[in-house]
């Protein structure tokens, strides 16, 4: 391979030209290695997928494309504590007119949506009325148009239209003038097109007819959203996720799935049909959730990667760690439903499945067909529970879902769960449970320093290959200063050679947390970082890139003499091709001499190499492909220090595979 090449490389926000030269060889024998193309075995082919959940604002502010905060001002003290109804929102005066905004629940737009604004404006001239700051400023682009849609009605004998305006320091960037308001409630929508691209606009909402305004569901979308979908997903950040090639995307939770108590937990039914209906709620990572990002969006996402829905539902208990305010009393610990409540929790469970995939005529197949989507969404998995502690009343409850998914939809697979840790009394207790219903995949969560996972590199060799299947559902190595770095990147790339290894028993895998906003990020690391209008991708997104763009169908076993160098790799099948990947570890290069059996001769291959300068550098830095011819009997290979290396070499059409 070649030692020496000159490459432009673009991470995150950074673009930099360098030369890479390859560090000195350590002064050792080459590592030796033979792979056994003739005894291939076959694994999953959905190993490497995502993983959502609203943390770090990764959905409303982030993912979902929505760009007014607090739109339906049902925003409360219970999401934080300075927060409440006019939260985001300020009234816009005038020396000739004035505007008062209040909020008001007297007469809700509906049930599910209980608080509105109330925007008073005073007599006099010129315009006034109020504004909408966004998640930290909206960002708009010249040239582009956006979606504007409201829910107002007039409350005096003079009605009139409204002037909607996009602003920066007072300069208005867009307009545009709804129809004229009535006295009852109305949906009122014009389309915004901004003469420049600002990055920290703000929505005005302006009325030039005295009187009170009743105003709820304010909304401003981008045209231009992932495949250009209505109450759709930010188009950058669905590339990023479509660029690694998740074979699967698992949905809501996390913690936020059993929730911070019972009235906490995620209700799949909350979550679909029109947005104006939808029932929001507190995050139980202590901010808001409009729930404009639900089922119906999440199935629609998955359909539109090529993925597998992994729905996760609660398991009739709640975190184990819930300590916020429930019924008036401080709650604390593990919280269950109610034995007599569960007939109807299981039927919600049950429900969803006929929703997912049951007929257009169907009860919830109906519901389904009338959001847009007659066609069923083909759910094959469901997981019950999240990193619960494994008790008897949790027990109880997960053998009453789990049998009644069972009994009416064998088609279904369950994702059970061994607790919060890769190891210790929940871990044993939680397989313990699974053995014993025959729970067919059970989820195991690990999130552990760099050296745990390098240390771990044979941990699924030993399993019981006759017990459950594994999913590896989350998980993230972690730095002692928590940074996406080089250091993590490299053990997670070491970690996923040991799991494709082992594709055989361990069926899926995602890293966890998927998204984080740099302005709201409460847990890291994570895989993807953004702001209102940049995306910022860690040396851990591709590292997951690196695994799932190439992913294999075969594992090629090998045997080799490396037993005290931080290098791991993994050999597979995937149609005419041969994928290898190397990771090192280690501060200087490393030899290989690599062998395959059963072929013999120069193959065609490409070669691209992740390197990072020192562990704790917050990226890496990209090689251009290279092709290369390999010799398949006898190739010498120079691993560079701290590099990820892809080789995937295309086999003579000729060779039987």
């Amino acid at each position: 391979m070649a030692v020496k090449k000159q490459i432009q490389y673009s991470v995150g926000w950074i673009s930099i030209a360098l030369s890479l030269t390859t560090s000195t060889v350590l002064a050792q024998t080459p590592i030796d290695i033979t792979a056994s193309l003739n005894k291939a075995y076959p694994i999953s082919n959905e190993l490497v997928g995502v993983f959502f959940e609203d943390i770090n604002f990764a959905a409303d502010g982030g993912l979902y494309a929505e760009l007014i905060q607090n739109r339906s001002f049902d925003y409360t003290s219970m999401d934080r504590e300075d927060w409440g109804p006019l939260t985001a929102w300020s009234q816009v005066t005038n020396s000739q007119r004035k505007a008062v905004l209040n909020w008001d629940m007297s007469d809700p737009l509906n049930g599910n949506n209980p608080t509105y604004a109330m925007m008073l404006i005073g007599e006099g001239n010129g315009y006034a009325g109020i504004e909408n700051t966004g998640f930290n400023g909206i960002y708009v682009e010249k040239g582009k148009k956006y979606n504007f849609s409201l829910f107002a009605r007039m409350l005096s004998n003079e009605p009139g239209p409204l002037l909607i305006q996009l602003v920066e320091d007072d300069v208005v960037i867009a307009d545009a003038t709804t129809d004229s308001l009535t006295q009852n409630w109305g949906k009122y929508e014009v389309v915004l097109s901004a003469k420049k691209t600002v990055a920290n606009a703000k929505l005005r909402i302006l009325s030039n007819h005295s009187g009170y305004h009743a105003i709820d569901m304010v909304s401003l979308f981008p045209q231009d959203t992932y495949k250009k979908r209505p109450n759709g997903l930010r188009k950058d950040l669905v590339e990023a996720i479509h660029a690694i090639n998740p074979k699967f995307i698992r949905f809501p939770g996390g913690c936020l799935v059993h929730g911070d108590g019972i009235d906490n937990m995620y209700q799949w039914k909350r979550t679909i049909g029109p947005i104006e209906q939808r029932k929001a709620q507190r995050n139980i990572w202590s901010y808001h959730q409009t729930n404009g990002l639900g089922y119906y969006e999440y199935f629609q996402l998955a359909e539109d990667l090529g993925a597998t829905p992994i729905p996760i539902l609660p398991a009739a208990v709640t975190c184990q760690n819930s300590g916020a305010r429930i019924n008036g009393f401080n709650g604390k610990g593990q919280m269950c439903v109610m034995v007599d409540n569960m007939p109807e929790f299981i039927q919600d469970v049950l429900d969803l499945i006929e929703w997912a995939n049951g007929p257009a005529t169907s009860e919830w197949g109906k519901q389904r067909a009338e959001a847009g989507h007659p066609e069923p969404f083909n759910l094959k998995y469901i997981g019950i529970g999240n990193e619960d502690v494994i008790s008897e009343e949790f027990k109880v409850r997960f053998q009453a879902i789990y049998n009644a998914v069972k009994r009416k939809h064998p088609e279904i697979t369950v994702i059970g769960t061994s607790g919060p840790f890769p190891q210790g009394v929940d871990y044993e207790a939680g397989w313990s449970f699974a053995t014993e219903l025959n729970v067919p995949v059970i989820d195991e969560h690990m999130y552990s320093p760099p050296e745990w996972f390098w240390n771990n590199l044979s941990r699924y060799d030993s399993y019981d290959r006759n017990k459950s299947a594994v999913y590896v559902g989350e998980w993230a190595a972690h730095a002692d200063d928590r940074s996406s770095n080089v250091e993590v990147a490299l053990a997670e790339a070491a970690y996923l050679t040991s799991l494709e290894r082992n594709g055989d028993i361990v069926k899926l895998s995602s890293y966890a947390p998927l998204l984080a906003n740099v302005k709201n990020t409460m847990w890291a690391p994570d895989l993807i970082y953004f702001d209102t209008q940049s995306v910022k991708l860690s040396p851990s997104y591709h590292v997951q890139k690196i695994f799932g763009q190439h992913p294999i169908s075969e594992f090629i076993p090998y045997h080799s003499n490396n037993s005290n160098l931080k290098v791991a790799y993994s050999f597979g099948k995937a149609d005419k091709q041969v994928i290898v990947r190397f990771v090192n570890g280690e501060a200087s290069s490393v030899p290989v001499a690599l062998h395959f059996d059963g072929i013999e001769g120069e193959q065609t291959a490409s070669v691209v190499t992740l390197q990072g300068k020192a562990l704790k550098q917050l990226s890496f830095e990209h090689s251009s492909e290279k092709i290369e011819k390999f010799n398949m009997s006898n190739q010498h290979i120079d691993l560079p220090a701290y590099s990820v290396t892809k080789i995937t070499i295309k086999l003579d059409s000729k060779i039987k595979l």
